[in-house]
């Protein structure tokens, strides 16, 4: 069940990005006079066509990885004189340019709506305090104490753990000095902290920005009720159960879920634990051996359990959400945001301040999506909005294959006031073609050691 739903809300996913795509370059050509053949979302043989009264056929392909707008074109095939006046090749520069651009544009669009309903249904979230600091790390240095509040990172207002961890993530194989504002309670004065970072996580494979300064989120006193218990998890093979009171391991009393049974259970990968429940009043011991999972280069223990539902503090829950007109401009900050975040992770990646195994792929994508489906509307949301991002900066990217190749081709063109040689594109074509499929099949690569992890 949980595969054919991670599979329906890929399908999903990449069936909108993909249609919202490529209706940006129909709708623009049509405007410009270009006929348009087949609109197609996915490849391969289709699974059902129709036409419409212009004679364009629309299709849904069997492998919804992407998809295509075939116009009319005396490059691809003979065009009838009658309608030479239609053809792509035969439109100004302008209006190819115009067409060719419409594509990210459209994803960039989507993104904007995207954030425009998240910022108008609104969201509950955390506030941003501050738990244990490590003792020695960047952040104790710095003089960063528990129970403070993070209210800005470099001039940039935070006011959720995901809002901050987007800003740390900007500084990623950085050197210099980070900023962070913070406040000890509500209404106090913001005190300044000065990070001092030296090629901060610099090629790390899978980066943990908050605890690599030595930060943690504050968390209240939990008791160490099981609430969940995964289907085929080392919990539920040594016997717990939703609802046990978990009151030792190792024989030493236990009362907190945060700070002293997960500590227990990631320390004691491969390794058994004696682990006293209280169930209906009575008392036993199970034998509880945690999965082995690696996490950031090391082992971690994994059981597959899950705390009960607890409550949290009124002062630690913060309700951001806009009235319908001031959500607009702060939908189109924060994708402008994200999409200078995005071509800055590619410059990164490219000068190696950050690893390119953080390069994802169609599984990745898949997990992400299915993960993002089952946390509710916002999460969906923001996955839809941030990949979208990622395709219209992809594809604007000057690569030939992509419109971003296209668009150079063009403006060359346009500069020159004659096209580039059909060699010359043709040679493009050719690097295009293998750099993107080199892309590919590494961003797979990573996906699959992943799995394992």
């Amino acid at each position: 069940m949980d595969l054919l739903f991670t599979l329906l809300a890929t399908v999903v996913a990449l069936g909108l990005l993909v249609t919202i795509h490529e209706y940006g370059h129909f709708w623009v050509a049509r405007r410009c006079g270009v006929k348009v053949l087949r609109f197609s979302v996915g490849f391969g043989p289709a699974l059902c066509s129709w036409h419409d009264k212009r004679g364009t056929e629309y299709m849904i392909a069997a492998i919804p990885l992407g998809g295509y707008v075939k116009m009319l074109d005396e490059r691809e095939g003979p065009v009838d004189p009658a309608e030479l006046d239609q053809a792509f090749n035969r439109k100004d520069v302008k209006q190819r340019i115009a067409v060719v651009a419409a594509g990210p544009v459209a994803n960039f669009l989507l993104a904007i709506v995207a954030f425009w309903l998240i910022a108008v249904l609104g969201i509950t979230t955390l506030a941003p305090v501050l738990g244990p600091v490590e003792q020695g790390s960047v952040a104790d240095r710095a003089g960063l104490v528990e129970g403070l509040e993070i209210v800005e990172v470099d001039g940039t207002a935070t006011r959720s753990w995901q809002e901050v961890n987007l800003q740390l993530i900007r500084r990623l194989g950085e050197s210099g000095q980070m900023q962070i504002k913070a406040i000890e309670s509500a209404g106090a004065m913001p005190q300044n902290y000065t990070l001092v970072l030296s090629d901060w996580l610099r090629g790390a494979d899978q980066p943990d920005p908050i605890g690599a300064l030595g930060l943690s989120s504050w968390q209240p006193d939990v008791p160490p009720l099981v609430g969940q218990v995964s289907d085929g998890g080392a919990a539920q093979a040594a016997g717990l159960q939703p609802g046990d009171l978990i009151v030792s391991i190792n024989g030493e009393a236990v009362d907190n879920w945060v700070s002293e049974v997960v500590p227990a259970i990631q320390a004691s990968a491969n390794q058994p634990m004696e682990v006293g429940v209280e169930r209906d009043g009575q008392r036993q011991i199970l034998t509880l051996v945690p999965q082995a999972r690696e996490h950031n280069g090391e082992q971690s223990g994994f059981a597959g359990l899950g705390v009960a539902a607890f409550d949290w503090p009124e002062h630690m829950i913060r309700e951001i959400d806009y009235n319908p007109l001031v959500a607009i401009p702060v939908a189109v900050a924060k994708t402008w945001d994200m999409t200078v975040l995005t071509l800055d992770s590619l410059k990164k990646m490219l000068t190696g301040l950050v690893s390119a195994k953080n390069l994802s792929g169609p599984i990745t994508i898949a997990k992400v999506a299915g993960a993002s489906a089952k946390s509710g509307p916002e999460s969906f949301l923001n996955f839809i909005a941030y990949l979208s991002i990622s395709l219209g900066v992809l594809n604007l990217l000057p690569i030939p294959v992509l419109d971003g190749g296209h668009l150079v081709y063009y403006t060359a063109e346009w500069i020159r006031g004659k096209p580039l040689s059909e060699r010359l594109q043709a040679w493009g074509l050719q690097i295009g073609v293998a750099l993107i499929a080199g892309v590919m099949l590494f961003a797979i690569f990573n996906d699959i050691s992943r799995l394992g992890s």
